[in-house]
Formats: structure tokens, sequence, C-alpha cells
């Protein structure tokens, strides 16, 4: 990996695209320390040292955004509201039949559906900042902070408007920086800036487990955690790079005079076809009961049942639906994103089979029954990876937002993986050897 980087910078146009993707980094992380007006910049650091590895319901997004959520920036609401359209969008893909022809329309179709989700984000990040200035106003957002009242002192409409306004407009920016790097630069610019947000905050979280560390000084603690991380790397590595590889043969065609097809190739199978959208939905659809609650008055029975076994990451029962919603939806993600029956028409349609399977609905039905059993495995697989912060919770009296978490590391590996892939092809393009050496 580190020699396709040196390559890339002697090849003077990856130089190029490589340096401005840099400074598209610096800029969107230097947006993620300028605070919005309104907000009193001291009350916030405080509540921000207070809670200090006990981010509650808020650390998967605080995560997401490089720990600007808390910081209440311009830049606070990162890369989320985009991530949350694109899902959405892409959902609905597979419901809405316009959506579906504008899919199959090709480049014209994509740009349109680019369109809506970008409208989408807008609207999204209006509705989150809203959300998170009224939790910053009622002080919700730091429980059990002795200045959490003060984040936002004055309280009139007109600051909170203005408030909402910056932290929309941040939202756009980064979408734009994103698309930037897409086409400007290297890589998928979203990934890319989710990937630093990301890497953004293990320098703190790993040095606050070397701080809470008792033996050794915390040294002990540090090097284990290293240790775990570097191994959990090596196994999503291993996981990700894993497929089932479904050989395809294209019978011969005489078109005129001309010879075409006879062919081999395969349809790569991925064994974790749904990447690290099942974690994203589980952690997301599991924080609303909690959210609800916290922001629920009174004290009633409903609210004590939540608030004592689904805000806690150790508790039995938030493991079990965890791991449970994580399994449903790498089922559920994988089936509204690969169609057997439209890869089998696909494949019939030029003239493809599998070879000892028919064309047309046996393949179709082979396809989806390939597709379950790998399926098991990757979910199983991406349910225990989302549950390492919890045995780092209960081993190490860590956090919830343990720097080798299930989400973090998939979300690292993926990028970095693609990333290098799209460098090590550019260099093949432009140092190509020919046949003869």
């Amino acid at each position: 990996m580190l020699t396709a980087f040196a390559r890339a910078f002697r090849t003077p146009d990856l130089r190029k695209k490589l340096l401005f993707t840099l400074g598209i980094i610096v800029v969107y992380r230097v947006g993620t320390h300028v605070p919005i007006p309104g907000v009193n910049y001291k009350a916030v650091q405080t509540c921000v040292t207070e809670a200090s590895g006990n981010q509650g319901l808020f650390g998967l997004v605080n995560m997401f955004s490089g720990g600007a959520l808390l910081q209440i920036t311009i830049f606070a609401l990162g890369i989320m509201p985009y991530i949350t359209a694109s899902i959405i969008l892409q959902l609905l893909t597979v419901v809405i039949p316009r959506l579906e022809a504008l899919k199959k329309e090709g480049q014209a179709g994509t740009s349109k559906i680019t369109q809506y989700t970008r409208y989408l984000t807008v609207a999204l990040a209006i509705l989150q900042g809203t959300g998170l200035v009224a939790t910053a106003r009622s002080g919700a957002l730091f429980s059990g902070c002795t200045v959490a009242g003060n984040i936002v002192p004055d309280q009139a409409i007109f600051t909170t408007i203005t408030m909402v306004i910056c932290m929309t407009a941040g939202t756009a920016v980064v979408m734009w920086l994103g698309e930037l790097i897409t086409d400007r630069g290297i890589g998928n610019g979203m990934s890319i800036l989710m990937f630093i947000s990301i890497a953004a905050t293990f320098p703190s979280a790993l040095w606050a487990i070397k701080k809470q560390g008792t033996l050794a000084d915390g040294w002990i603690e540090f090097a284990t955690v290293i240790l775990v991380g570097l191994v959990m790397v090596a196994l999503v590595v291993f996981v990700e790079q894993a497929q089932r590889r479904i050989p395809v043969q294209y019978a011969k065609r005489m078109i005129g005079r001309r010879s075409y097809g006879g062919t081999s190739t395969y349809i790569p199978l991925k064994v974790n076809q749904a990447g690290v959208i099942p974690v994203i939905f589980a952690s997301s659809l599991l924080y609303i009961p909690a959210l609800v609650a916290q922001f629920a008055g009174g004290d009633s029975g409903w609210k004590r049942w939540v608030t004592a076994n689904l805000t806690k990451g150790d508790h039995p029962i938030y493991i079990t639906l965890y791991f449970l919603l994580i399994v449903f939806f790498a089922f559920f993600y994988v089936a509204i994103s690969f169609n057997p029956e439209e890869v089998a028409d696909n494949m019939k349609k030029y003239g493809g089979f599998i070879p000892g399977i028919r064309a047309g609905r046996p393949t179709a039905e082979y396809l989806s029954y390939v597709l379950n059993r790998i399926t098991w495995p990757g979910s199983l697989y991406l349910g225990l990876i989302a549950l390492v912060p919890t045995v780092a919770l209960v081993g190490f009296g860590a956090s919830q937002n343990f720097p080798f978490g299930g989400t973090s590391i998939l979300i690292i590996v993926g990028v970095g993986l693609e990333t290098v892939k799209q460098i090590e092809s550019q260099l093949q393009q432009r140092n190509y050897e020919g046949f003869l050496r």
C-alpha cells in the first residue's frame, strides 16, 4: 500500500489529485472546529470534558461528524444527513416505480437521483439541526453537566433560526466538498470524509483508555487495545475480500461473418454483501426508544424499562436486540439491493448461463439460494464485529464509543481498500508496460 502511494506521488497528475484531496480534508477538519453563532464555547468545552467517554445517545453521530456534533460547530451534522438521504433513496428505488425507471436510464437517471438526494439531504439537515439546537437549549445534549443549561444563553427565535441555518449550510458545504473530491480527487468523496471523521476520533479515544487504565500506568490496556485493533483489521480485511464466484459461460453467436461470445467469466458475490449498512440501521433503530424516553415527561413504566434496558450497551436485552437487528437488516438490505431475477434476465438476454443450470427462472432460484447461504456467515460476522465495543465496555471499562468498534473498523477498512484499489488501477493505466518487456 505504501509503495502504491509513493508511486502515485511520483506521477504528476495523480500527485495533483492526492494533494487536492488532502487540501479538501484540511478544510473539512478546520470547519469541524468553528463554532456556530449563539453558542457559549466555554460551556461547551466544560461539558465535553465532563462527558468524556460517556457520550450517550449521540455517540454514533458524533463519531461520524469527527467529534464536531458535541462541539456544536458549523459541520456539527457532518456527513450523516447525506448518508441517511442516500440510504432512503436507495430503499425507495425498490418501492417507487418512477425511481426504479430512473435508475435504469443510465447516467441521466443517476444524475436525477443524485439531485433528489441533495434536496433530501438539505431537508434532513434542517430537521436534524433543529433537533440538535432544541436538545442543546434544553441541556439534554450533555446530561449531568453542571453548565449544560448555559450552552445557548440567548434562546430567542432569531438566534435559533440562525443556528439551524448555519448547520444546514455547513452540511451543504460538506456535501459539496465530498463531490469535489469525487470529481477532482482520489476515491469516493463522501466515503473519504467519513473515513477522516472516524479516524480523527481515534487518538483521543486511545489516550482516554490509557488514562483510565491501572496496569503499568495504563500502558498495558493501551497495548492490548492496539493489539485487538490490529487483529480486527486483519479479520475484517479477510472477510471483506472474501467472495463466492459463480461461473458464467457465454455462448458463441455469429453476427455476419464475425463470432461473438464464447467467453467465461464469473459473478462475484461478497460474503458481506450489505457492508456496514445493517450496523448503522440497527444502531439508529435502537437509539429511537431511548431518545423518545429522554424527552418524554413523567415517570411511566415504559420509560423506566427503556432507560434500564435500552440505554446501556452491556445490558443482555440490548446486546440481544442489537445482534438480531443486525442479522435482520443484513438479509433485508441484500434482498433489496441484489435482484436475482434481474441478473438472470440480463444473462439470458446476452446468451449467458451458469454451467449445469438452465437459463431463466432456475438461474434466479440458484442465485437466490447461493445468496442466502453466504448472507448467513456475513450477517453473523457483522453482529460479532459490532459487539466488540460491548466486550471492551466490560473488559476495559471503556466507553461505548470504543475506538476499534465494529462500525468504525468496517468503514475505515472498506474505504481504505477501495481507495487503494483506485490508486493502483490508475497507476496501472499510466504505467502499462505492454506485452513486450
